[in-house]
C-alpha cells in the first residue's frame, strides 16, 4: 500500500470504482459487441466459422502475451503511462478493424486490439491495492465489478442494433470512440499512485527472477487456477453464444443481450456480496461459499440439459448463478495472491492475467469449437472448469498462512 495514498485520491470511492471499471471493461466490450455480428462479417469478409474463432482466439492470445509485462511495466515506470499507452495502441488497432477489408487484416488488428486492452485492466487491480488495506481493497474491487458488469451487459445490445442499422463496421467505429473518450478521461483524473520508493528497475536479469518465482511457486499458481479457470466456467457460453443462442435457443441477435443481461447481473450480484461480506466472513469462508454455487448449479445444469429440452430460460438463468459464485469468491482470492508478492504487485497481476488470458484462448481456439454444438457438452464442460478450480482452492488453502482466514 502507498504510505501517501490518502493524498492521490480525495474523490468519493464510487467515483473511483467508475473509473478503474472503465479500464476493465474494455478488454471484454471488445469481444461481447462484436459477437452478433459474426455471420454478417463472415458473409463480408468471405471467411469460414473457424476463421471468424481465430478473430476471437487471436485477440485472446495477445492479451495474453502482452498482459504479462504491463504490470510489469507499471512498477517501473508507474501506472499512468502504462494505462493511457495501452488504451491509445487499443484505440488505433480498433480503426485498423473497422477499415479491414479481409479476414487476415481482422485477425491481425484483432491480435493488437488484445495486446493493448489489458492494460487497464491488470494496472486497475494493482490501484486499487496501492490505495486501500485488504478489507477496504475487497470493498473497492467489488464496486469495480458492480461498475464493470454494466457494460458487458449492454454491448451485445449495441452490437446487434449497430449491425442491423450501420453494418459490422460501425461496431469497430464505436469501441474507437469509447477508447478515445477513456483515454481523454484517465489523462484528467487516473492518479499515479505508484511510490517512488516501490518503483523497481526495469532490467532482464530481476525482471526474469520475478518471473520464474512466480511460475515455481505452487501456492501462486493455485491460486491462479482457483481464480481463473472457474471464470471460464461462464465464458465458455460468452464464447459459444452465437451457436448457444442462436442455434440451440433459437434467439435472434437482437436477443442475445437477454442472455448478456441476466449473466451480468449475476457478476454484479456476485460482486455486491463480495463488498458486503468483507470483514463480516473470513476469505475461506467466502471462497467455500462462492464454489458450493459453483459446483451446485452446475450439477443442475448438465441435469437440466440431459432431462429437459433446450429452453431460454432454464438454459440462462444457471449460467446467471453460476457467475454469482464465482464474482463472489473471486475478489478474495485475487487479493491473496497479490499479497503473495507486495513487492512486485503490478508483476503478479500481469502474470496473473497473462496466465489466464492463455487459459481463455484456449478455451475459445480448442474447448469451444469442441463443444458448443451440444447444449450437454457444453453444460459438462463448464462444470468441468468450475470443478477444477476447486481442484486448486483446495489444495492452495492449507498452505496459505493463517492470517488469510
Amino acid at each position: 500500500m502507498n504510505p501517501e495514498a490518502a493524498r492521490h485520491w480525495s474523490g468519493p470511492r464510487w467515483a473511483l470504482a467508475l473509473l478503474l471499471a472503465g479500464l476493465g471493461m474494455l478488454g471484454p466490450f471488445a469481444i461481447d459487441t462484436y459477437l452478433p455480428a459474426f455471420a454478417g462479417i463472415a458473409s463480408s469478409l468471405a471467411a469460414t466459422p473457424v476463421q471468424m474463432q481465430q478473430t476471437l482466439s487471436a485477440y485472446l492470445f495477445g492479451f495474453a502475451a502482452m498482459n504479462l509485462f504491463h504490470g510489469a511495466l507499471a512498477d517501473s515506470f508507474g501506472r499512468r503511462p502504462v494505462v493511457l499507452t495501452g488504451i491509445a495502441v487499443f484505440t488505433l488497432a480498433s480503426v485498423g478493424c473497422a477499415l479491414a477489408d479481409s479476414i487476415g487484416t481482422l485477425v491481425g488488428f484483432r491480435a493488437l486490439q488484445g495486446l493493448s486492452a489489458g492494460a487497464g485492466m491488470v494496472v486497475a487491480r494493482v490501484i486499487v491495492r496501492d490505495l486501500f488495506a485488504p478489507v477496504d481493497a475487497q470493498r473497492m474491487l467489488s464496486q469495480v465489478t458492480i461498475w464493470f458488469g454494466i457494460a458487458p451487459a449492454v454491448a451485445p445490445l449495441f452490437g446487434g442494433i449497430l449491425f442491423d442499422t450501420l453494418g459490422w463496421r460501425s461496431i469497430f467505429w464505436l469501441l474507437v470512440a469509447i477508447g478515445g473518450a477513456l483515454w481523454l478521461i484517465n489523462w484528467r483524473w487516473l492518479p499515479e499512485t505508484l511510490a517512488p520508493a516501490q518503483a523497481q528497475r526495469f532490467a532482464a536479469a530481476p525482471l526474469l527472477r520475478g518471473y520464474a518465482q512466480m511460475v515455481a511457486s505452487g501456492r501462486f499458481l493455485a491460486l491462479v487456477v482457483a481464480s481463473g479457470i472457474p471464470f471460464n466456467g461462464m465464458f465458455l457460453y460468452v464464447l459459444s453464444a452465437p451457436a448457444f443462442l442462436g442455434d440451440h435457443l433459437q434467439l435472434a441477435p437482437t436477443q442475445f443481450f437477454w442472455f448478456f443481461l441476466c449473466t451480468v447481473a449475476g457478476v454484479m450480484g456476485g460482486a455486491w456480496a463480495s463488498g458486503r461480506l468483507a470483514g463480516r466472513v473470513t476469505p475461506r469462508t467466502q471462497i467455500r461459499w462462492g464454489y458450493r454455487v459453483m459446483v451446485a448449479v452446475g450439477l443442475l445444469n448438465v441435469g437440466l440439459q440431459l432431462w429437459l429440452p433446450p429452453h431460454p430460460v432454464l438454459a440462462i438463468l444457471p449460467i446467471a448463478a453460476y457467475a454469482f459464485g464465482w464474482s463472489m469468491m473471486t475478489p478474495v482470492v485475487t487479493l491473496l495472491l497479490l499479497d503473495l508478492v507486495p513487492d512486485r504487485r503490478g508483476m503478479a497481476s500481469s502474470v496473473q492475467a497473462s496466465l489466464g488470458s492463455a487459459v481463455n484462448g484456449l478455451v475459445a481456439g480448442v474447448l469451444a469449437p469442441l463443444v458448443m454444438h451440444s447444449a450437454l457438452a457444453l453444460a459438462v464442460a463448464s462444470l468441468v472448469l468450475g470443478l477444477t478450480g476447486l481442484l486448486g482452492w483446495t489444495w492452495v488453502k492449507r498452505r496459505l498462512p493463517v492470517a488469510t482466514g
